[in-house]
């Protein structure tokens, strides 16, 4: 069975490729860029949407890189999938609260610092700053007392989060203020995994 992991590391595909190296699995990288490369054919016969990043996996086919990351740690990766129901529901409550809290502040943040450079508005950057202050104090909160997100170990709720949280890294954010986030980023984001995805361009 071959496995195939569509994307590149300067990309919001960079989560998947994270994850799919924290399985230690043999796979193919396909290349993928977000622009021309993810609307052909042939790529929107993997991912109709022609977004990245997509798997396939024998003859399982997923997009949307949460999905992507819960199933390769599920099946490849169990001691980074929770154990029981409990801790697979707040997984997966993390995971959804990456891309609903963190991700549309950080992508208007992401927008004007990466693609609008020439005629950046800070207005846009200063008020998703300021929104985001909200969910990173209760992100704050709940480290207060551990040092990942379910306990003393990492697992693909860290890895989901932390991989959306990647972008927001990459536009230099202040994160001062909510010092038990960064402490917790950068154990993340010393893992030995994320420094290999990343080389794949």
């Amino acid at each position: 069975m071959t496995t195939t992991i569509y994307g590149v590391s300067g990309s919001r595909a960079i989560r998947s490729l994270w994850a799919i190296e924290e399985t230690g699995i043999e796979y193919q990288h396909q290349p993928t860029h977000f622009f021309k490369d993810s609307k052909t054919p042939e790529y929107m016969a993997v991912n109709p949407n022609g977004r990245i990043p997509a798997l396939v996996d024998g003859d399982v086919t997923l997009f949307e890189s949460m999905a992507i990351n819960l199933y390769l740690t599920k099946k490849y990766a169990p001691a980074l999938y929770p154990a029981d129901d409990v801790s697979e529901a707040q997984a997966m409550q993390w995971s959804v609260w990456a891309i609903s809290e963190i991700e549309p502040l950080q992508m208007q943040i992401v927008i004007q610092k990466f693609f609008n450079r020439d005629n950046m508005d800070q207005d846009i950057i200063d008020a998703a700053t300021e929104n985001l202050k909200r969910p990173l104090a209760v992100l704050n909160d709940h480290l207060a007392d551990r040092d990942y997100l379910l306990g003393s170990e990492f697992t693909v709720a860290d890895l989901n989060l932390a991989g959306v949280m990647l972008l927001l890294q990459m536009t230099e954010f202040d994160f001062s203020g909510v010092d038990n986030v960064s402490a917790w980023l950068g154990r993340c984001y010393e893992r030995d995994a994320l420094k290999r995805a990343q080389a794949l361009k």
